[in-house]
C-alpha cells in the first residue's frame, strides 16, 4: 500500500502524539482509580454487552456530575458487528496508551474512529480537531479533470450519508478520471447528527481538500463527527443491509442501565403485560387518527410566480408557523428603537424570543402589492434551504392581514454598508474579502447544484450579502429566485426582476435565465470586492464608466492593478489577481464562455489549474450602449438596501423590485 504521511491538525490545544490518537489537555485530566477512570472504562467495556447494536454506532454514557463519562463509537458500513468491536477495542487500548490520563480523547482507525468525554458529546457537530492524510501518489494526466471528477463524486456522497438514519449516514461510490483512473471515496458522520449538521461537517471536511491533497490520488479528513476518504484502490468492501424494522435503541445513561442483560423472566412477563395495553393503546389512537382526518385542517398553500410551470401547494410544519402575539412581544410591540429596515415592501424589525434567541422579523405592509407572490415564493424556497453561507429562515407568522418573515439574526449589515464607503471598508482587509468572495461561491453552488431543488436566486448583488458576526457572508434575498428542474439549463420569463450592474445581458434583453445569469452577477460582485467600486457610475477622468468598462480596458493596457482598492495594499497580489482574472471569466457577454460555480470553486481553491483568457465582458460602455435596450426608460425603483448611509447615494436600478427580503441587516 502506498505510504501515507500526517500534515497538520488545525487546533493548537491538541498534543499529536504518534498514530491517530488525539489528547485534548485543555478538557482537563484523572488519575488512576478516580471516579471518572472507573467509569470511563465501565463504559467501553459496555460496548461488546449490547447483543442488539448490529450497524456499528454505540453512543452511551455511564456515571452522575462532573464524573460522567459520555463516549462514541462509529464503524465503517461494512464492518460487521464482531470487526466493528474488535476495531473499537483497538482503539480503546491504543487511546489507553496515548492519552493515559485526559479526560477527552480521539482516535481514528482504518474502520472506525471512538471518542470519549467528560462532557455531552451527543448530537453536536464539532469539526476541530481536524487531521487530514494523504497519498505521495500524484494524479496522473490534468489535475483540473481529476479534482472535478472528485468533487461530484463527494457531492453525491455527502447527499447519500446525509439522508441516512439516526443508525448510520455512510456512502461509499466510485467515479472515472483521466488516464484510466478511478477514485473510491468514502463518506461518513456520526449517526446522531441531523442530516444538515452531516452535510455541513462533511462540506467542510472535503473544503480541505485542496488544502491538504492537490493533485494526489488519495487522501482523508477525519474530524470528530464526520471522515472522508478518497482513493486510488478499493478500500471498502459491500455496505451492510439495515434492518428496516429495526429502530437504535434509547441511549443509556445510568449505571443500572449498563447491567440489564440476563432478566429474561422480568422481560416475558413485562411483554405479558405490555402487548394488551399496546393493543388497547392503538386501537385509540387509531380512532383519534380517524376523528382528526374527518376535521378539515387549515392549510397554508405555496404556489410559485405567475409564469412558473408548476403551481405546487406545500403544507407548512406547524413548528415553521409562529404565533403573531409570540412575535409582537418579541420585536416590543414593533416599536421604532427595534426597527433595523424599510423597504417598499415593509420594515425589518429586530427582536429576541423567549429562549433568548436573536431574530429579525419582515413584517410586510398591508399594501405591498406582489408582495403575497413573493412571501409564499420565499417561504417555499427558504424552509428547503440549510446552508452556513445562506440566511436561515425561522418560521413565518400568517395571522389576519399580518404576514411575517422571521429570520437568524446577521448583526453586521451588508457587503455594501462596508465595501463602498471610504472609511468602513478599511475594516474589509484583503483576507476578509477573500473570505467573501469564497464564500459566496459556495453559496451559490449549493443553489444550484447540492440542495434538492435547483435554484437560480436572480437578484444577487452586495446589498443582497449579509455578514455574520465574524463577517462570514450570507446570501438573503430569495423573493426574486427561481426553481428550475435539476437538469434544466435555462427558462425565460416575461417579467423582468434583478438589478441593473448585476443582470446578465440574455436575461435584461430577452428574459432568459439560467445558472450563468447567477454566475455573471457573481463575476460583478467579485470584481467590486476587489475594487470597492460600484458597478454602475463609477467616473474616469470626464467620462462615467461602468466597473466592467473600466476593468477590461485596464486588462487590455495591461494596467490592471490600477482597479485594485489602495487599502489592499497587504494582501495577497496573486489572489487579488486571480480573482479578477475569475471575475472577467464570469461576466463574459457569451454565457457559454462563463464557468459554472462548480468551475468557479475549483479556481479558487486551486491554484495549479490554468485560467483560461477572458472575452469581452457585456455592457461595455463605450461599444456596447447601441444595442442595449432604453431599459431605464422601465419603470424602477432606486432603492439601495443594506444600509441607511447607501439609499441616498444609490445610482442603481432595480426592475420590478417585488422582493420582500430587506437587505438590512437581519
Amino acid at each position: 500500500m502506498t505510504a501515507i504521511f500526517f500534515l497538520f491538525c488545525l487546533c493548537v490545544t491538541i498534543i499529536i502524539s504518534q498514530g491517530t490518537a488525539f489528547c485534548d489537555n485543555s478538557k482537563g485530566n484523572y488519575t488512576v482509580n478516580s471516579t471518572y477512570y472507573n467509569n470511563l472504562n465501565t463504559l467501553l467495556s459496555s460496548f461488546s454487552t449490547h447483543d442488539q447494536i448490529n450497524y456499528g454506532f454505540y453512543n452511551f454514557s455511564h456515571g452522575q456530575g462532573t464524573d460522567k463519562a459520555y463516549a462514541i463509537g462509529v464503524c465503517r458500513g461494512d464492518r460487521t458487528r464482531d470487526q466493528c468491536l474488535k476495531c473499537l477495542n483497538d482503539s480503546r487500548a491504543a487511546l489507553s496508551k496515548e492519552c493515559p490520563n485526559q479526560k477527552e480523547a480521539i482516535d481514528w482507525g482504518g474502520e472506525c474512529s471512538l471518542r470519549y468525554s467528560n462532557r455531552s458529546i451527543f448530537g453536536l457537530m464539532e469539526n476541530q480537531p481536524t487531521l487530514e492524510l494523504l497519498y505521495t501518489l500524484e494524479v496522473r494526466g490534468s489535475v483540473e479533470q481529476f479534482n472535478a471528477a472528485l468533487q461530484s463524486l463527494m457531492r453525491n456522497l455527502i447527499q447519500t450519508a446525509a439522508s441516512g438514519d439516526s443508525r448510520r449516514k455512510y456512502a461509499t461510490g466510485s467515479a472515472s478520471a483521466p488516464d484510466f483512473q478511478t477514485i473510491f471515496g468514502y463518506t461518513q458522520c456520526t449517526p446522531d447528527l441531523s442530516s444538515e449538521d452531516c452535510s455541513k461537517c462533511l462540506n467542510e471536511a472535503i473544503s480541505k481538500i485542496p488544502e491538504c491533497c492537490n493533485g494526489k490520488a488519495g487522501g482523508n479528513v477525519l474530524k470528530p463527527s464526520c471522515r472522508i476518504r478518497f482513493d486510488p484502490y478499493i478500500f471498502y468492501g459491500p455496505t451492510l443491509k439495515l434492518d428496516p424494522d429495526a429502530p437504535p435503541p434509547s441511549r443509556l445513561t445510568n449505571n443500572t442501565s449498563l447491567h440489564l442483560q440476563g432478566k429474561s423472566k422480568t422481560s416475558r412477563t413485562i411483554i405479558l403485560i405490555a402487548v394488551p395495553v399496546a393493543s388497547a393503546i392503538l386501537a385509540l389512537s387509531l380512532f383519534c387518527i380517524y376523528l382528526i382526518v374527518r376535521k378539515p385542517r387549515k392549510k397554508i398553500e405555496i404556489t410559485r410566480e405567475k409564469d412558473s410551470d408548476d403551481e405546487d401547494e406545500v403544507t407548512f410544519a406547524e413548528s415553521l408557523q409562529f404565533n403573531f402575539e409570540t412575535i409582537r412581544v418579541a420585536t416590543n410591540e414593533f416599536a421604532d428603537s427595534n426597527k433595523v429596515g424599510q423597504g417598499g415592501f415593509g420594515a425589518v424589525y429586530r427582536g429576541r424570543l423567549s429562549n433568548g434567541q436573536a431574530i429579525a422579523v419582515k413584517r410586510l405592509s398591508s399594501d405591498s402589492g406582489q408582495g403575497d407572490t413573493e412571501f409564499k415564493n420565499e417561504v417555499l424556497l427558504l424552509a428547503k434551504l440549510q446552508h452556513r453561507n445562506l440566511v436561515r429562515l425561522i418560521g413565518f407568522c400568517l395571522e389576519r392581514r399580518e404576514r411575517l418573515l422571521i429570520y437568524e439574526f446577521v448583526p453586521n449589515k451588508s457587503l455594501d454598508y462596508f465595501i463602498f464607503d471610504p472609511i468602513k471598508k478599511t475594516r474589509l482587509d484583503w483576507q476578509m474579502r477573500y473570505q467573501t468572495i469564497r464564500g459566496i461561491a459556495r453559496g451559490i453552488l449549493y443553489l444550484h447544484e447540492d440542495s434538492q431543488l435547483r435554484i437560480i436566486h436572480r437578484d444577487l448583488k452586495a446589498s443582497n450579502i449579509l455578514l455574520d458576526e465574524n463577517m462570514y457572508p450570507k446570501i438573503s434575498d430569495f423573493g426574486m429566485a427561481r426553481l428550475v428542474q435539476v437538469d434544466q439549463t435555462q427558462a425565460n420569463t416575461h417579467r423582468i426582476v434583478g438589478t441593473y450592474g448585476y443582470m446578465a445581458p440574455e436575461y435584461a434583453i430577452y428574459g432568459q435565465f439560467s445558472t450563468k445569469s447567477d454566475v455573471f452577477s457573481y463575476g460583478v460582485l467579485v470584481l467590486e470586492i476587489v475594487s470597492g467600486r460600484k458597478s454602475i457610475g463609477s467616473r474616469h477622468g470626464e467620462r462615467v464608466e461602468d466597473l466592467l468598462s473600466i476593468t477590461w480596458r485596464n486588462w487590455k493596457d495591461g494596467t490592471i492593478a490600477n482597479i485594485v482598492d489602495p487599502t489592499l495594499i497587504k494582501g495577497s497580489q496573486n489572489e487579488i489577481m486571480r480573482c479578477i482574472h475569475i471575475g472577467l471569466l464570469c461576466v463574459q457577454e457569451n454565457m457559454d464562455a462563463r464557468p459554472t460555480m462548480t468551475s468557479v470553486m475549483l479556481m479558487l481553491n486551486s491554484y495549479s489549474l490554468t485560467l483560461p483568457v477572458p472575452s469581452e465582458p457585456a455592457f461595455v460602455v463605450d461599444s456596447r450602449t447601441r444595442s442595449f435596450p432604453n431599459m431605464l426608460s422601465l419603470e424602477h425603483n432606486s432603492r439601495e438596501t443594506g444600509s441607511s448611509e447607501s439609499t441616498n447615494k444609490s445610482s442603481q436600478y432595480s426592475v420590478d423590485e417585488a422582493s420582500i427580503t430587506e437587505t438590512y441587516p437581519r
